[in-house]
């Protein structure tokens, strides 16, 4: 009997059930397809190109060191897939379930030219901590609530951690692994310079230092913008280099920080969850609130250059285009002044944020926006983040600003965060332009526009 693995947002070895159900096949075909659909659409940014391919890379190594190979291919995944389980008459396909249209999509094509071959597609668990369509409230399909759902996925029934296997079942005869394209190949542009690299072994290694000596911390330091008290594990779980079950379970909650940690996952399973039934969270608003959503090209591109005269605003900006990465709160800020500040249709924020995110995950990035926007699951639709208070809160002393924003590194202690404040001596002439709007009157119009 020959299976195929088909490796989609789940590179790595560890934590895998579909790979372990595959691996009792008597040969197996463990495939990554370069899905010409992805890369041919904005999906496809140098930052998360360069990280995929540390990914595959990594994850080459680790199959071959069980005694197999990643078999690589280009073109429609449903097809590739399909044509490669007729060469090797494979019966049973093996994935991890998503909840992007994208992968429905997918999944639905997959299906159905398997089936015309008479081989079985078999999705699995690996993606989430709890299957989206596990837990559902009494009359809804979904819970749209973040706290009901937290207390109900704090006491689901967990599936066990899988182990890597120790040695997997050899390729079919006649297959050749194929080569892992150059980043060049396949996306035009660069990556951010300060992007962190992708593959399972960083992710693990990092993974193990961060619990045993940080996370501690990360109730008083993760909303300190320049201590930066978070994981950085987002990427790594995106691309599925860490299973979100494992880090559950890798995580001691009665240890100080710990359930803070496993909060945040239930957050991205909350995300998932809303994804799988709502369907078109990148389009199609979740609550809609009637707005008639500004398309301010000017304000737009003032913002994603860094340059809206809100200093705070302008340094998660500038983070964002430098690491591929933005702090968690810094992307609340940034994100609040976009649309209830400028009344910018969220939709382009939530573009610009997955075209430089390495992180970029289609359920978190835009039901994120969403809940900012007011049009998603926040019980607070029409709350606006006042710019100033935000830095002066969570960066005190300026260090954040400083470092992204250097054309204020001058100016000491908390006056950095209102430099329109200061006169010319102590603005000493800086290039830094005025804000775009007022906060307290754009608020205001935001408001009135709600009717709140």
């Amino acid at each position: 009997m020959t299976a195929i693995m088909l490796f989609t947002r789940d590179l790595r070895v560890h934590d895998l059930p579909a790979l372990v159900a595959a691996a009792r096949a008597d040969e197996l075909l463990p495939l990554f397809v370069l899905d010409d659909a992805i890369l041919g659409s904005d999906f496809a940014a140098p930052n998360r190109v360069a990280f995929l391919l540390d990914s595959l890379t990594d994850l080459r190594a680790a199959l071959r060191a069980r005694g197999s190979d990643l078999v690589v291919r280009r073109g429609d995944t449903a097809s590739v897939v399909a044509g490669l389980a007729a060469d090797v008459d494979a019966t049973a396909v093996h994935a991890s379930a998503d909840v992007s249209g994208f992968a429905s999509r997918r999944d639905r094509r997959l299906r159905s030219a398997l089936g015309e071959r008479g081989a079985e597609y078999h999705p699995h668990a690996g993606v989430t901590v709890v299957d989206p369509g596990a837990l559902s409230p009494t009359g809804g399909d979904h819970y749209k609530v973040f706290t009901p759902y937290w207390r109900v996925w704090r006491e689901a029934r967990l599936r066990p951690v899988e182990d890597a296997p120790d040695r997997l079942p050899p390729l079919p005869a006649g297959v050749a692994a194929g080569e892992i394209p150059s980043r060049a190949e396949l996306v035009d542009g660069e990556p951010s310079p300060e992007l962190l690299r992708g593959g399972e072994t960083l992710a693990r290694q990092r993974m193990g230092g961060w619990i045993a000596t940080a996370m501690a911390n990360y109730p008083e330091d993760r909303d300190v913008l320049a201590n930066d008290g978070t994981s950085h594990l987002s990427p790594y779980i995106h691309f599925g280099n860490l299973s979100p079950r494992e880090l559950v379970a890798r995580i001691d909650q009665r240890r100080r920080g710990g359930e803070d940690v496993v909060r945040q996952l239930c957050w991205r399973d909350f995300h998932h969850q809303v994804t799988w039934a709502h369907g078109a969270i990148t389009t199609r608003e979740y609550r809609p609130r009637g707005d008639d959503w500004h398309q301010d090209t000017e304000a737009f591109e003032a913002w994603t250059e860094g340059r809206t005269g809100y200093p705070i605003v302008d340094a998660g900006m500038r983070q964002l285009k430098a690491e591929g990465w933005m702090h968690n709160r810094a992307r609340m800020i940034t994100a609040s002044f976009l649309v209830k500040d400028l009344y910018v249709d969220w939709r382009l924020g939530a573009g610009h944020f997955m075209h430089w995110l390495v992180d970029g995950d289609i359920a978190n990035n835009y039901a994120n926006w969403q809940w900012v926007a007011g049009t998603g699951t926040d019980t607070r639709p029409n709350r606006v983040y006042n710019p100033t208070r935000q830095g002066e809160r969570f960066d005190r002393d300026g260090a954040y600003v400083r470092r992204w924003v250097p054309e204020l590194a001058h100016i000491e202690g908390k006056r950095i965060h209102t430099p329109w404040e200061l006169d010319d001596t102590l603005f000493g002439g800086a290039d830094y332009p005025k804000p775009l709007v007022d906060h307290a009157e754009a608020a205001q119009r935001f408001l009135d526009r709600r009717g709140a």
